[in-house]
């Protein structure tokens, strides 16, 4: 058992093991024994799951994004504007958006790395402007299929087929393409930090950035890539985000950089840097997905919740710490 504790892996799969005897046990009258819960819950998990994966390549540097959930909503918005009021296809939105997401993630890259500036602090003004930009493009309204004309009067424009795709469940109904996309960017994430020489020389970076200097690892430029994928990957989780509600909300994704890195930690990820990865963060998605399920299939009220789901985060946290 010790030996288990002192392995990250072991600790999260312990505790993911934990809060599913939890839901075996207050089963909601069996709910939580139906497949559809458990398909529900991924659902609903997946965008957090997304920006967990973005999360990841950041703390693995030993740096932190607060702008996740702005940029989140940023793109949704911009998804929105040029999917639906622009008339623009699915492949153009998709790739203008992920590029805007691209995009902030460089420069708050390049201002960590080519300046020096703290990671807080830099990412800190990136949330705070492009949730600014995000209400300034939107006149602060949602971006629905509600489209005004020039003389104040509303018309309706269709859904475009994207969100629909999106939006939508798959093999019977038995998972939701938001789901599968989740898992595509949880693979895409753990064979770039994994099987790639940028995705090593992060975790050189967080475990040491001076030895990893000597060693001839350009700091600034690895840095600047890795938040330029976790913007790109806010960006995706953004369209996600757009297509399951219809509409991109330049409210959307507030406080998800919280959940976000919650998932991490719970993980296993150390946020000093150096070690962890995408398989831990999986199972801290997991971790998180379930309790947050099986309080709401046991109508806990949200104010509960949100207390008892912080008491477990730290819970977990020390635990963890603990078979350090």
């Amino acid at each position: 058992m010790r030996s288990l504790l002192r392995n990250p892996v072991g600790r999260a799969v312990l505790s993911l093991v934990l809060v599913c005897l939890v839901g075996v046990v207050f089963n909601a009258d069996g709910t939580f024994f139906r497949w559809d819960t458990h398909r529900d819950m991924l659902r609903l998990v997946s965008v957090y799951g997304i920006l967990a994966a973005a999360s990841t390549i950041v703390i693995i540097t030993g740096g932190i994004d607060l702008s996740v959930g702005s940029l989140l909503g940023l793109s949704a918005v911009c998804f929105s504007i040029f999917s639906i009021h622009r008339g623009w296809g699915a492949i153009p939105s998709v790739l203008a958006t992920l590029c805007i997401g691209a995009v902030c993630g460089s420069i708050s890259g390049g201002v960590i790395g080519r300046f020096k500036i703290q990671p807080f602090i830099a990412t800190l003004a990136m949330m705070v402007f492009a949730r600014g930009f995000a209400k300034y493009i939107s006149a602060g309204q949602k971006i629905s299929t509600a489209v005004q004309s020039t003389d104040g009067t509303f018309s309706y424009v269709p859904v475009p087929g994207i969100f629909d795709f999106i939006g939508t469940r798959i093999w019977g109904d038995n998972i939701a393409v938001v789901t599968i996309l989740m898992i595509v960017v949880l693979f895409a994430a753990w064979v770039f930090l994994s099987q790639t020489v940028p995705g090593r020389e992060l975790y050189a970076i967080g475990g040491n950035e001076e030895a990893a200097r000597f060693s001839g690892v350009p700091i600034p430029k690895n840095i600047i890539i890795a938040y330029a994928i976790s913007g790109l990957l806010c960006a995706a989780a953004g369209i996600a985000q757009a297509a399951q509600e219809l509409q991109g909300d330049p409210e959307a994704g507030a406080s998800y950089e919280l959940s976000a890195i919650a998932m991490v930690v719970i993980g296993g990820t150390s946020l000093r840097g150096g070690t962890g990865g995408i398989h831990l963060t999986v199972l801290g998605i997991l971790i998180i997905g379930y309790l947050e399920k099986i309080l709401s299939i046991n109508a806990v009220g949200e104010e509960t919740r949100l207390m008892l789901t912080g008491a477990i985060i730290l819970a977990a946290v020390l635990f963890q710490k603990k078979g350090d």
